[in-house]
């Protein structure tokens, strides 16, 4: 069975895989369709994603279909597409005894810190699958990015009335913009490239974006849109430690500030006049929970989320190792790139 393995960083190498055995109890077995190419994969491919390891099979965002299920399964059957939520949780550890499933003490990412879905079969525990009768598997392996953006967003709990300011246009962050729309608040847009914050107002309906020059004019701006007091929430989902240390200075006093990137190195920022003085609250985003799977699926069955714009690069399984150097360019204008397996 063939399998793409990132064997080092910038190492790719096409292998072949074990058949998966048949599903035990509480599992299905899958054939993989579609996978999504997340940050978590380029930062993966390019050694910097410090949750990473080598050897790996990498491969979370996916649209797949269920081929066999095993005993006790009964919310699938052969036949159903369904998105995967990729958090392999334990179950049995504080986290997880108290619902935070997305943070267990023992999680294993598929792709990233075990083998994940650039196969072509997989068996996973039936209770990670989410099925829709109306979605293709390429909307479906959209799904798990949605989701980073959905938690990211209960995390600071925009409202209505309330300005947001979400850092770094990159795929997480226009996943943060899908809920931040959803949730009332005007939504506002920093980057640095001008092509995102182009596709920001034209795709995406958010006409107040900012463009990252490094010189202040950021926050001047920000204090204007805002009559001075700044953003309520901020979301930064650039993986930037200088962003993120950076970020506190666009809150409002009692704002809050929200971490989805990720980034390996220290984040340094002041403490008494801006994180004191204005009372921040400075949260963590990891991962998602099952309810924004469900909630996701729901959303753009609905047409509440238009996935259409979202991909802008397709390939199929052997042309990925040749074209994937490009993906890691932000002049390519990748937003978000698509393998088909099948």
């Amino acid at each position: 069975m063939k399998a793409i393995e990132l064997s080092a960083p910038q190492s790719f190498r096409r292998i072949e895989v074990p058949e998966p055995a048949a599903p035990g109890p509480g599992e299905a077995l899958l054939r993989i369709h579609r996978i999504g190419i997340c940050g978590t994969d380029i930062s993966g491919y390019l050694g910097k994603m410090p949750f990473f390891s080598y050897p790996r099979i990498p491969g979370h965002e996916l649209g797949v279909e269920v081929l066999a299920v095993g005993p006790g399964v009964t919310h699938v059957q052969p036949g159903t597409l369904c998105s995967v939520e990729p958090y392999l949780n334990c179950q049995q550890c504080y986290s997880c005894l108290r619902g935070y499933t997305n943070c267990c003490e023992n999680h294993k990412t598929l792709g990233v810190m075990c083998d994940g879905g650039l196969t072509e079969r997989i068996v996973l525990p039936a209770r990670k699958l989410y099925p829709s009768a109306k979605l293709t598997t390429e909307q479906l392996a959209l799904v798990e990015t949605l989701a980073i953006g959905c938690h990211a967003v209960h995390r600071g709990n925009p409202r209505g009335g309330e300005n947001v300011l979400v850092i770094g246009a990159g795929p997480i962050g226009l996943s943060v913009v899908e809920f931040c729309k959803l949730s009332g608040a005007r939504t506002i847009v920093m980057d640095l490239s001008p092509q995102r914050l182009a596709f920001v107002r034209n795709a995406m309906k958010i006409p107040d974006t900012i463009l990252t020059t490094g010189d202040g004019q950021e926050l001047k701006q920000l204090a204007e849109w805002t009559n001075g007091r700044l953003a309520d929430v901020v979301i930064d989902a650039t993986g930037s430690n200088k962003s993120m240390g950076q970020a506190l200075n666009y809150c409002a006093f009692k704002g809050r500030l929200v971490y989805v990137g990720i980034t390996p190195a220290e984040i340094t920022f002041p403490h008494a006049p801006v994180l004191h003085r204005r009372e921040l609250d400075i949260l963590a985003s990891r991962n998602a929970l099952s309810g924004d799977f469900t909630r996701i699926i729901r959303l753009i069955e609905e047409g509440q989320i238009d996935t259409r714009p979202w991909i802008t690069h397709r390939a199929n399984f052997d042309e990925m190792i040749d074209v994937f150097p490009s993906w890691t360019k932000p002049e390519t204008g990748v937003l978000k790139a698509i393998v088909a397996v099948t």
